[in-house]
């Protein structure tokens, strides 16, 4: 990593995470003096490599002056216990709803890694101590600072901000920055993650002013999404398998921004009476926590389901669904005869009771397990998602005699043409440099390609540890 000395003026910009890779977001910028962090997720893939990357930052956390965060995902925000364990001791700015996400979400990583480590302690399996705990998570939410959308704010001295909406999850935003360092500023916009151009529950995202240089995330930069109207037909057909054949249907989902859009879209098909008799439950305490926090922030919500309101005030419940919050309940689950439906987190089967329910059910050909978007490498659900005949599950091989069909209509990610059309708002000539992160080679390849067919000056895909001075 370059090591930039105090006599060279200039922002310097170190692409720490999500750097030709999908998970763990965090990118460290330097100006007048000061270092602050956009993002800092937990990154996922092979359990060993992923605690080492994660429990070791590649800088003193006691000497980050604040932390920018986009949204509360755990690849974007779950590693910010872990740096509050280590020392850090500044701000952290985000939204409103990112914050108040995070107060569930972070508490859920905690309380998962606990559990994960309990139960591989009791059943003889090599253990690593969780990151962090409660305490940890409680001392990190007393630093957050809630920042409303479109106002631009002061973080440290010649450093300023604002964060505009960006589609993807509730709270989601882009950051806007302005870094003025011996009377020159320089304009950066991070993107975070960024929404479909009409998402199924929140408004579509802003357009920022026009920075010089943009760090975009390009997770589906070579991919097109299937068509919306799809979704609810896949559902349909779906559930009327479970129920002619008296089988399961597992929705591994996001707990946060998929489940929601999960339920919406079953919601609607029970509202026109498409919805087959077949009891739907929600396994997952942060999901069912998840969605009072939807509730509390429609002002997030697009002008349809606004509109949709005013016929059903919940568009997350109806009469065949439930959520749960107990073991009790979840154990239950895995001992109950189909017709079933069952969504849990996490979403890329990493981790929480979507796995138990896999272990139960994944060599019964009457399970379908349907994947929702995109899935990391190293993770269970791209195993599943590229067609392996067996997989491990808590050490244990499984024979995968379950069907597994993927859905990328849902996916809250643009796509590559989505993409191309959100920085396309921006001013190009403006625009000196795009810095292509939260992709792999293979999405970024292309979009890096159509990008400079469209005369974008310069695009490069950074990778981990790498530092440029802007």
């Amino acid at each position: 990593m370059k090591q930039p000395s105090s006599s060279e003026a200039g922002v310097n910009i170190t692409f720490l995470g999500a750097a030709q890779t999908v998970t763990g977001s965090m990118h460290l910028v330097e100006c007048n003096g000061y270092r602050l962090l956009l993002d800092c997720g937990l990154y996922q893939g092979h359990r060993a490599q992923a605690y080492a990357i994660n429990h070791e930052f590649p800088f003193d956390p006691r000497s980050i002056d604040a932390v920018l965060l986009s949204h509360a995902h755990i690849d974007h925000s779950g590693n910010l216990p872990t740096l509050v364990k280590r020392g850090f001791r500044g701000l952290i700015y985000t939204t409103a709803a990112t914050r108040d996400l995070c107060a569930l979400m972070l508490a859920d990583s905690a309380h998962i890694q606990e559990s994960d480590a309990d139960y591989l302690r009791r059943h003889g399996k090599e253990v690593a101590e969780p990151l962090y705990d409660l305490s940890d998570v409680g001392r990190t939410m007393e630093l957050f600072h809630a920042v409303p959308y479109r106002r631009r704010i002061l973080v440290l001295p010649g450093i300023e901000a604002a964060f505009y909406d960006a589609g993807h999850i509730l709270g989601s935003a882009a950051i806007m920055l302005w870094l003025t360092e011996h009377g020159r500023t320089v304009t950066l916009l991070f993107t975070g993650d960024v929404g479909r151009p009409a998402p199924v529950l929140l408004r579509p995202p802003d357009t920022p002013p026009s920075p010089a240089y943009v760090i975009s995330e390009s997770t589906y930069g070579g991919k097109h999404h299937q068509p919306v109207g799809t979704t609810m037909e896949v559902l349909r057909r779906l559930v009327e398998r479970a129920a002619h054949e008296r089988g399961k249907l597992l929705i591994p989902a996001f707990s946060v921004g998929r489940t929601q859009s999960v339920v919406y879209y079953l919601n609607q098909l029970y509202n026109s009476g498409q919805l087959p008799n077949v009891s739907v439950v929600v396994d997952s305490p942060l999901s069912t926590s998840a969605t009072h926090v939807y509730r509390l922030h429609p002002e997030c919500f697009s002008d349809t389901v606004r509109r949709a309101m005013l016929a059903d005030p919940d568009p997350f419940g109806f009469e065949s669904l439930r959520y749960t919050r107990s073991v009790e309940e979840s154990k239950a689950l895995n001992g109950r005869a189909g017709p079933l439906v069952i969504i849990s987190a996490s979403g890329m089967c990493e981790s929480g009771r979507i796995l138990h329910h896999l272990r139960n059910t994944i060599e019964d050909p009457t399970t379908t397990v349907l994947l929702l978007g995109f899935m990391a490498e190293h993770t269970l659900g791209r195993r599943l998602a590229d067609g392996a005949e067996s997989v491990r599950i808590f050490g244990e091989q499984y024979r995968v005699r379950a069907r597994v069909e993927t859905l990328h209509s849902l996916s809250a990610h643009a796509d590559q043409e989505e993409l191309v059309q959100y920085l396309s708002a921006l001013d190009k000539s403006h625009v000196e440099h795009v810095f292509l992160v939260h992709g792999e080679p293979p999405a970024q390849a292309p979009l890096t390609e159509r990008l400079r067919e469209l005369g974008w000056r310069s695009v490069t895909n950074p990778s981990r540890g790498e530092t440029v001075q802007v």
